[in-house]
């Protein structure tokens, strides 16, 4: 992943809104689900919600599938990893880190 691809990515998911989308399409997972449904389960606007649906996937953090009248988003797992492992790629200068309970690297 390029640094223009990360910077976009990480612009995308500053948004309070955006984040919180992207997590409930990372939980769906591979079957995603309908704008309707997001917009139930996250209890915003669906006008809005499509305002930041349309800002993750042009950074490419989501997909969109036409299913008959139905549109399918589902959050880019190979993107999302793209993105963690650009920003942790030089994480402990290249040594194997250890992960605590704290979920944090204790070896740097």
């Amino acid at each position: 992943m390029n640094e223009d691809r990360v910077i976009s990515a990480l612009g995308a998911l500053a948004h309070p809104q955006r984040l919180r989308t992207f997590r409930a399409l990372v939980v769906a997972g591979l079957p995603g689900l309908t704008p309707s449904t997001l917009a139930d389960q996250l209890g915003v606007a669906r006008n809005t919600l499509s305002f930041h649906l349309k800002e993750l996937s042009h950074a490419g953090l989501v997909t969109v599938e036409q299913q008959g009248r139905n549109l399918i988003y589902r959050a880019d797992f190979s993107q999302m990893n793209g993105l963690l492992g650009y920003l942790t790629e030089h994480c402990c200068q290249g040594a194997s880190c250890e992960v605590s309970d704290s979920s944090a690297c204790t070896t740097c």
